[in-house]
């Protein structure tokens, strides 16, 4: 079982779920922040990526605050190798993954706790998340996988991504009716049908 970081459209319960190709009942998830690093759009996408603020100070090109600078996401446990296997595949080239240090910001939850608690977005985008806690008064970190941007800076916007936004304006795309022609989901669909077997 791995644990694994996601800042980005992976934060969403039904497009993670989406791409593992399971209802997620194995696994839990928190809130968690990531310490140095910051998240920008990639441009002509809907998704993020992230870079260490040491390599992103050039694109950006202004110092940043303590909370510019540091992630937030969701921290989830109890990924399978399968998972692990698809979140490759969807991710692709343009990101590696690393081991990093996080920072839970509350108790594990189940992702899926039963049929009559289901997760909404009020649960996962908070409107006003409460301001992080100093650097010293942040519970203990944890080791994570996480996806970080590999490929060249100009291809990030120095503006920094909002998962809000994203719920807002562009989820539609990932989840539903609009998520039938999105052409992100393809490469990990064609993983599980070379996995079935012939009729």
């Amino acid at each position: 079982m791995t644990s694994a970081f996601f800042y980005g459209t992976l934060m969403h319960p039904k497009i993670l779920k989406r791409v593992i190709g399971n209802d997620g009942s194995h696994l839990f998830i928190c809130p968690a922040v990531l310490l140095g690093y910051t998240r920008h759009n990639v441009k002509d996408a809907d998704y993020p990526g992230i870079v260490p603020y040491k390599r992103s100070k050039k694109l950006i090109g202004r110092e940043l605050s303590f909370d510019e600078k540091s992630v937030r996401g969701t921290l989830v446990s109890g990924l399978t190798a399968s998972d692990m296997h698809l979140l490759d595949v969807f991710e692709g080239n343009e990101y590696v993954r690393e081991d990093v240090s996080v920072h839970p910001l509350s108790d594990f939850a189940p992702l899926a706790p039963n049929q009559t608690t289901p997760i909404t977005e009020a649960s996962f985008v908070p409107t006003a998340p409460p301001p992080l806690p100093a650097k010293e008064e942040l519970p203990s970190p944890v080791s994570a996988g996480v996806y970080v941007w590999s490929n060249p800076l100009n291809e990030l916007h120095p503006e920094l991504w909002s998962f809000e936004t994203f719920v807002r304006d562009n989820a539609w795309k990932w989840i539903g009716e609009g998520a039938e022609d999105n052409e992100d989901y393809k490469a990990v669909d064609d993983v599980r049908w070379e996995g079935r077997p012939t009729p």
